[in-house]
């Protein structure tokens, strides 16, 4: 298939496989910089709050992305959220199947217009639920790297 082709089904696709010879760097950002810094330091999380539309970002942002105002106050936010929506993986990139199954879960902190996608620890995926009640875990303060790993995982509230 050139491309020009036009994929019109999905068994028209093509997967690459192996290594494709790129580097790349990655930064996360004045926002993200702090935002992860506050995580790997202090074990607590932080938003932008725009004073026109009274969001608060999490993950924070530097820019309103409803009236593109400068973020410029920081507010602490809770460690706690609720469970948007789930899924449950049996299987790893290659398709190989896992040891036993990751749920993966968009969680809507708490007093906040934004969330994380991250891991759910401490539960079995059937009694995972929408709406459920979570709080996340941080690694010990040696262990942390300055990245969302830092958090484990998010797990019930008891």
């Amino acid at each position: 298939m050139s491309l020009l082709e036009r994929v019109v089904h999905i068994d028209q696709t093509k997967a690459w496989y192996g290594e494709i010879p790129i580097q790349s760097r990655y930064t996360v950002g004045i926002a993200g910089e702090r935002f992860f810094r506050e995580i790997k330091d202090n074990g607590r999380l932080w938003g932008t709050r725009c004073p026109h539309c009274d969001l608060i970002y999490v993950p924070p942002r530097l820019y309103c992305e409803r009236c593109f105002a400068h973020l410029e106050e920081w507010v602490e936010v809770p460690t706690t959220g609720r469970v948007h929506t789930f899924t449950v993986v049996h299987l790893d990139l290659d398709g190989n199947p896992l040891p036993e199954p990751r749920i993966v879960a968009f969680i809507q902190i708490d007093g906040t217009d934004g969330g994380l996608v991250h891991d759910l620890g401490e539960v079995d995926p059937e009694d995972v639920c929408i709406g459920m009640c979570v709080e996340a875990v941080f690694k010990d303060p040696a262990e942390r790297r300055g990245s969302i790993t830092d958090i484990r995982y998010f797990r019930p509230v008891r």
